[in-house]
């Protein structure tokens, strides 16, 4: 596809996953539109190899939602890859639901259940030195790097130079409670890593030329890479943009209608 075509269908797969959270009436729209570019660029952009068709290929590369809480942006992605009927997101977070509020892997595609923050890239670690073969990608919140369990991760991939491993860091600067500085302060992220022994990319997270370029560097580097992907939170609904008041709450009818007006343009 190309980087035009990437953006649309972002755009789209954005309205899915607003329409999920407000269905449900509970979800986090701000972190799953600030992530939902880097998610399609992953899946659409040939990068991620997988088969919908066959979510255990033993072949597959790996994906990690360390940030679980954008599961909505996640499974928007999944059914429109194929992975399961998009007739399944109308349950988004019911109860018996394969698709609950932080993904499981009763959700085809999904590897392990993640939402507990700071868990995803030890999990990706232990992937990575599993399976030498395949590349593991986990995405991470910027919030979530206040976890002290990432930096032993980080320390551990580093050590075991783990070339298969990219850890993409949605670097929106808001989490729940406000922005990450006041909360505690995570910058310089990509300073950290490097002193770890990390290779390390800047992007402009929203940015396709950018996204895919990064991407398809991790696959070839000779050590995990991280990728600092700066992001806008609630990129696309004027009302959540840079807004942390959305990081967990649903858009009104209105702003809804608002919202799909601007990505629609």
């Amino acid at each position: 596809m190309k980087n035009s075509e990437l953006q649309t269908l972002a755009n789209q797969l954005r309205i899915t996953a607003l329409e999920m959270i407000c269905g449900a009436k509970s979800g986090h729209p701000g972190g799953s539109l600030s992530a939902m570019d880097l998610l399609v660029a992953l899946y659409f952009g040939e990068i991620l190899k997988h088969d919908p068709r066959n979510p255990n290929d033993p072949e597959r590369d790996f994906f990690v939602l360390s940030k679980g809480h954008a599961s909505a942006a996640l499974y928007a992605v999944l059914a429109e890859r194929g992975f399961f009927d998009k007739a399944e997101l109308a349950k988004f977070r019911q109860i018996n639901s394969n698709l609950q509020g932080h993904p499981t892997p009763h959700t085809p595609g999904v590897e392990v259940a993640s939402g507990s923050l700071g868990q995803g890239l030890s999990f990706s670690v232990g992937l990575a030195l599993a399976k030498p073969t395949q590349h593991v990608f986990t995405l991470l919140g910027d919030g979530e790097l206040q976890e002290g369990q990432n930096w032993e991760a980080i320390m551990s991939a580093a050590h075991f130079k783990l070339k298969n491993l990219t850890a993409i860091v949605d670097h929106n600067r808001l989490q729940i409670d406000g922005s990450t500085d006041e909360v505690m302060r995570v910058d310089p992220i990509g300073a950290k890593f490097a002193s770890f022994g990390w290779e390390v990319v800047e992007i402009d997270g929203h940015n396709f030329a950018e996204i895919l370029h990064a991407l398809a560097q991790a696959k070839t580097a000779k050590k995990p890479t991280a990728i600092i992907a700066h992001t806008t939170k609630g990129k696309g609904a004027p009302v959540a943009e840079n807004n942390f008041a959305f990081h967990g709450t649903p858009l009104s009818c209105d702003e809804l209608v608002e919202a799909k007006k601007n990505l629609s343009n």
